[in-house]
């Protein structure tokens, strides 16, 4: 095989290198609104022709018609008085005068008929019985629009008209030929038109689509901190406004998670850290072997384990995992039946618990078990930010379809500033995350998740008493 010189056979392109090469977005666009016009407009033209050959030919050859509705009574009459057809044979003026249109004397002077200002009369011709020409057009014959021509009752002959469309083929077909050019230079002009807006209207169309693409390309490399404009009212602003929230959103979620990863390595690290240091004391000798250093150990796995269980039940209320098992409950029980489990644990803390909860049954759609998790949380979360010397007052009644769950304690308070963070995950009011005043900064995050499980809103909002007021509601059961 011989190959140019400076070029190896194997830099020839591949055979199907053309066949891989796909029109971009922007012909893809281009083409299909270009093809769109000039399916219209062709659509456009042939309809149009089509309505005017038979709606304009057939509306002249209409009236053509009924003109030799008014001769025919006149050929009938004549030749019952001749009894042949030898008075109007080869007679082009017998013929013209029987054509004349009649008018009486008291009338006015008329215009001629429309048939004959469009040139329907030298059309017209006389045929005898077997279809010959007697006079008139020499292009009439069997093809040609006929009515019969009546004497005594028999048909003694017929009146032809040539049709319009093949008078007009006959006698100057260059007027048609220049109607189709002339379309044709209109045809191809008005693509020209839809070319030029299809190419204005695809650039306006892809400069907004490449920026979004190249947008979302950098949204998809980590770049959560993109934004496009998103001004314009149309089906495009609204994708841009939602892009816009989806950035947001992932740069809020991808700085949750990373305070996340954060947060927990810094609530594993700590109990981890101390029981390392007890145990390496007590291989050193350090320490002695005695129930108060197991202790020490003992509340630390303790801490340890109620991370990993509220870690755990966080995941499954975030992803709705959580087992619920609903039920009709009365939610004064419930809510009793927890107050009396943590009296003992109040009154050690020197905090005093008052109770004002409604008589009757509250009754909720629920599960019983999650609600006590949930009051458990709420009441241990006042307990452990409630000053010793304090109080603790537990509300619940019924508002409506709701029931009404509060829970306030005196002070310290929380800053307005934090007080709409209180039910996000590891977040805690003391900037130094002592763990002898708080927890995991996860309980309130699980009863917010518990909340929603069930329907119901859970708000955070400054206590009368100079505390916090926790505001539940949960939807009631209609009374049966």
């Amino acid at each position: 095989m011989l190959c140019a010189p400076g070029r190896t056979a194997n830099s020839l392109p591949p055979r199907n290198a053309f066949s891989q090469m796909k029109p971009g977005l922007t012909a893809k666009l281009f083409l299909a609104v270009l093809a769109a016009c000039a399916l219209v407009l062709l659509v456009n033209g042939v309809a149009a022709r089509i309505t005017f050959q038979r709606a304009f030919f057939g509306y002249l050859n209409d009236q053509g018609v009924e003109r030799m509705q008014e001769v025919l009574p006149r050929l009938g009459a004549e030749y019952t008085t001749h009894g042949n057809w030898d008075f109007i044979r080869d007679n082009p003026s017998v013929w013209f005068a029987l054509m004349r249109p009649e008018r009486r004397a008291s009338e006015r002077r008329q215009a001629p008929p429309i048939s004959d200002q469009t040139g329907a009369v030298p059309r017209f011709a006389v045929l005898d019985r077997d279809y010959c020409v007697l006079v008139g057009n020499p292009d009439a014959g069997r093809d040609s629009i006929l009515r019969p021509i009546q004497a005594d009752g028999r048909v003694v002959g017929w009146m032809a008209m040539v049709p319009f469309q093949r008078a007009l083929a006959a006698g100057d077909a260059r007027f048609f030929e220049a109607q189709v050019h002339a379309w044709w230079l209109i045809g191809i002009a008005s693509v020209l038109v839809a070319a030029l807006l299809a190419w204005l209207v695809s650039r306006t169309l892809l400069r907004q689509m490449r920026g979004l693409a190249a947008a979302t390309h950098r949204l998809a490399a980590g770049d959560y901190a993109t934004r496009i404009d998103a001004s314009a009212r149309d089906e495009l602003g609204q994708l841009a406004r939602d892009f816009n929230r989806l950035a947001q959103a992932l740069e809020h979620n991808e700085r949750a998670r990373r305070d996340f990863m954060a947060d927990i390595s810094h609530e594993l690290r700590t109990p981890l850290a101390v029981l390392r240091a007890e145990l390496e004391a007590l291989q050193d000798g350090i320490r002695p072997l005695t129930s108060a250093s197991l202790a020490a150990l003992h509340q630390q796995v303790g801490q340890l384990g109620k991370l990993v269980e509220d870690l755990y039940d966080l995941s499954l209320t975030d992803v709705g995992a959580l087992a619920y098992r609903h039920a009709a409950i009365d939610l004064t029980m419930v809510l009793a039946t927890t107050l009396d489990s943590m009296r003992m644990r109040f009154a050690a803390a020197h905090l005093a618990l008052h109770e004002h909860i409604a008589p009757g049954p509250l009754m909720v759609n629920a599960d019983e078990r999650r609600l006590q998790q949930l009051f458990a949380n709420l009441l241990e979360n006042a307990l452990r930010y409630t000053d010793a010397g304090g109080s603790v007052q537990v509300g619940c009644e019924r508002r409506g379809a709701q029931v009404q769950m509060v829970i306030e304690d005196s002070a310290p308070g929380v800053a307005a500033d934090k007080i709409d963070r209180l039910f996000e995950r590891f977040y805690r009011t003391d900037a130094s995350r002592n763990r002898g005043s708080g927890g995991s900064g996860l309980g309130l995050a699980i009863c917010r998740n518990i909340v929603e499980a069930h329907h119901g809103t859970i708000v955070a909002e400054h206590a009368p008493l100079g505390g916090l007021r926790i505001v539940l509601h949960l939807p009631a059961l209609e009374d049966r």
